[in-house]
């Protein structure tokens, strides 16, 4: 079985912060990958920008070293590489000053008519500087599309100041607020699932569905991010965006097409029905916890207040109790749990259904236990129900939870592109699907902002938990107070 490529348009794209971990660890690489496999045209141009004062071959040089790093040895060809490379130009530039403006005028100059992306992988504050100084060279043509990363801001009032600021120089269909968990083959697969399935829509509402939970976890710390982290925390960084969107794939209401609009319209009428969290509630709905020293694959790892060198009461691990006030999800909790220095790297929501209401079968026949449906993000994209089967033999009725495993990697023999490959080819086709809109970023931060004011008005800060645990004994008791439990990744 091989893909289908598609090729795009022919295309220029700018990546400002070029040198950076994001450009050299995943755009570049995405990108290549994209013109290995014919979909990105061989004319196609690539700029990196940066402040650093280096050439365009050392920049290439660097470049060609971040693919033996991060690409897979069997997809590096070597005249392959060299193609790519010299589709690669860089200009040194100073985003907050008039340096190398000019000569990225004059490289974009030759590609007038071309589709022309502008990826700000750079600290969020300089999105709108950015954005402000392309509008002031007039380097914006009804072709032209910018993309930026999380975090948009930092609280709403902040969000709707990027928004603006990116807003007055780029019309909303030219902005591109991309999340890569969005671009993962799993969550695009769950929209396959729901919407082009008859089997799930009858019984996807309160009267089969428990609860659902989604979990992100990872086994790294804070590491060189550290100061960056301290003024995010579990919250900002993953909440706000990756996993209330995943919430919305799953909660949201069938779109009447698959357009841009369509979808985006019914994940903002989730994000507008999220019952809030205020600050007297805050301590009963979420846990928020710190990790300490611990072992991690039985290696020893320091604690967060030891990689940060000071005291903090910023949260590594977060559990959230979400509740939906709409008649398809009333009753239905939706627990949300993330962190860092956890037991293993996963990323899994699990839809887990009501228990029968009879048992026709003997105690000795075993525990029917409800069906659930796990949704694994990463890693090993896949898709599992687990039934109720009897265990194969003689000797009478025995009852056995038995999964129906899509495994993409072991029933789809070919490599897919990664998220941010995907993201980059929509990017280029002028498709918002799998993109966040300025009322989802602002109507997230809505519901986030009263939940951050009651941690302020609380006495009690993040509770500590080992590293290489599932994170502090109060995560644990926020679903065991009401009955349940969370399923472990990879069970």
């Amino acid at each position: 079985m091989t893909a289908q490529i598609i090729p795009v348009q022919n295309f220029d794209i700018v990546v400002f912060g070029g040198t950076g971990d994001l450009a050299l660890r995943k755009l570049l690489p995405g990108l290549y990958q994209r013109f290995r496999d014919r979909q990105m045209p061989e004319a196609a141009r690539v700029c990196a920008v940066s402040r650093r004062e280096v050439s365009s071959d050392d920049y290439r040089s660097s470049v060609r070293q971040a693919l033996t790093e991060h690409v897979n040895a069997d997809d590096l060809v070597p005249d392959e590489v060299e193609k790519f490379l010299r589709l690669l130009t860089y200009v040194s530039l100073d985003a907050n000053g008039s340096k190398g403006w000019p000569d990225l005028s004059e490289w974009l100059a030759s590609g007038v008519d071309k589709i022309r992306v502008f990826y700000l992988a750079t600290a969020p504050e300089l999105f709108g500087p950015v954005c402000a100084r392309i509008g002031s060279e007039g380097l914006v043509t009804e072709q032209t599309r910018v993309v930026i990363e999380k975090p948009i801001g930092k609280d709403l009032a902040s969000a709707r100041a990027v928004n603006d600021a990116v807003g007055a120089v780029f019309a909303e269909r030219q902005i591109f607020r991309i999340d890569h968990y969005l671009g993962k083959e799993t969550v695009q697969n769950l929209m396959a699932l729901r919407f082009a399935n008859a089997l799930f829509e009858p019984i996807w509402n309160r009267a089969a569905i428990d609860h659902v939970q989604i979990t992100v976890s990872e086994t790294v710390g804070v590491g060189n991010r550290a100061d960056y982290y301290d003024h995010s925390g579990a919250l900002r960084d993953m909440v706000q965006n990756h996993m209330l969107q995943l919430l919305c794939l799953v909660a949201m209401e069938p779109p009447s097409a698959m357009d841009a609009n369509s979808v985006r319209d019914e994940k903002l009428k989730v994000l507008s029905a999220l019952k809030p969290i205020r600050p007297g509630r805050v301590e009963q709905a979420t846990v928020r916890g710190q990790y300490a020293a611990g072992a991690i694959g039985g290696k020893a790892v320091p604690g967060y207040l030891e990689e940060l060198g000071r005291d903090s009461s910023t949260e590594t691990f977060l559990a959230i109790k979400a509740e939906i006030d709409t008649w398809r999800w009333s009753g239905v909790p939706f627990y949300l749990r993330t962190g860092k220095r956890l037991s293993q790297r996963a990323s899994e929501i699990v839809v887990q259904m009501r228990p029968i209401p009879h048992s026709i079968f003997p105690r000795d026949a075993g525990e029917v236990r409800p069906n659930r449906l796990v949704i694994r993000l990463q890693p090993d994209e896949g898709v599992r129900l687990y039934l109720m089967s009897k265990d194969p033999g003689p000797g009478g009725m025995r009852l056995k939870t038995t999964p129906l495993n899509l495994s993409f990697g072991e029933t789809f023999k070919v490599r897919y592109p990664d998220a941010y490959e995907r993201l980059l080819m929509d990017v280029v086709r002028g498709n918002q699907t799998l993109f966040m809109r300025k009322d989802e970023v602002e109507a997230a931060w809505t519901w986030c902002e009263p939940i951050l004011a009651g941690w302020q008005e609380s006495d009690e800060g993040p509770e500590a938990y080992g590293a290489g645990s599932w994170g502090p004994t109060g995560g644990i008791a926020l679903m065991v107070r009401d009955g349940r439990r969370w399923v472990e990744p990879g069970t």
